[in-house]
């Protein structure tokens, strides 16, 4: 096997959710690209058709499932609608998440448990179901589970109680996941930085705060999807069979937050 064989997943199948844009869809075409079949998830129908488009383009199957992850049952059913369209199942994307900047004073107790939920239960829900399915074919094939962290699960700046709690969470749960599922599925995640998709859209139209963010990254410049699309395919490929219960850090070498938002200081 050469070195390039390792990134390869010919015949697996593989479900990344939040595929409808950004991380998710350059991670499904990836995927696509190296091989596997995938079954792709997101709110919005015409999004997932478009990135179908690409992934059947390079010679793959592509299953489309427009659902609100938010609902435990719709997420978890992922699995077996792969299992059953695909044949089988050796990978799962957890990139499904996010949650919007906010004042601590504004932070409720609800917005921080809709935070958690939507970050790391809807993970932990589809990870679960697939779990059996993914152990049916003992061929040899890598298994493996990845999510998608943030750098703000790692660091800290105003704004971002419920955000980046529910990110550092999902990170010590792919963790403690690979311990438990250890050494038949391995699991890992990714700590994004700051990656050009729609979150940074307000950034992009705002030159000053663009600039701000480039030059407080060592690598000068902000990401492209297909930056943490390429380490998704690492971890999810032989290329990363010696890897479990690790966080990437994919951030242009981010050490601290690096854009200010402007939230004030909190006046009593």
């Amino acid at each position: 096997m050469s070195i390039l064989d390792r990134f390869a997943v010919p015949g697996q199948v593989a479900i990344v959710t939040g595929a409808g844009r950004g991380l998710g869809a350059a991670t499904a075409v990836a995927l696509a690209e190296a091989g596997a079949d995938v079954l792709i998830s997101a709110r919005t129908e015409s999004q997932l058709a478009e990135v179908a488009d690409r992934v059947r383009a390079t010679g793959r199957r592509c299953v489309v499932v427009p659902a609100d992850l938010n609902d435990l049952d719709a997420v978890a059913g992922l699995a077996q609608a792969a299992y059953d369209e695909l044949g089988r199942l050796d990978t799962v994307v957890n990139n499904v998440g996010g949650t919007f900047p906010r004042e601590f004073l504004q932070t409720s107790g609800r917005f921080l448990d809709e935070a958690f939920h939507f970050n790391v239960t809807t993970a932990h829900a589809l990870t679960r179901a697939a779990v059996p399915l993914m152990l049916q074919h003992d061929d040899g094939a890598q298994k493996a589970v990845v999510t998608i962290s943030s750098m703000m699960g790692r660091t800290a700046d105003r704004g971002f109680v419920a955000y980046g709690t529910a990110k550092a969470a999902l990170a010590h749960w792919t963790r403690l996941a690979a311990q438990d599922l250890a050494p038949r599925i391995r699991v890992n995640g990714i700590f994004v930085g700051s990656i050009m998709t729609s979150a940074l859209e307000f950034v992009a139209g705002q030159p000053e705060m663009m600039h701000q963010l480039e030059s407080k990254t060592p690598l000068g410049r902000v990401g492209e999807p297909e930056d943490i699309a390429s380490g998704v395919l690492y971890l999810a490929s032989r290329a990363g069979q010696y890897v479990t219960g690790k966080l990437l850090e994919i951030d242009g070498g981010i050490q601290q937050p690096t854009l200010d938002l402007g939230f004030p200081d909190v006046s009593v």
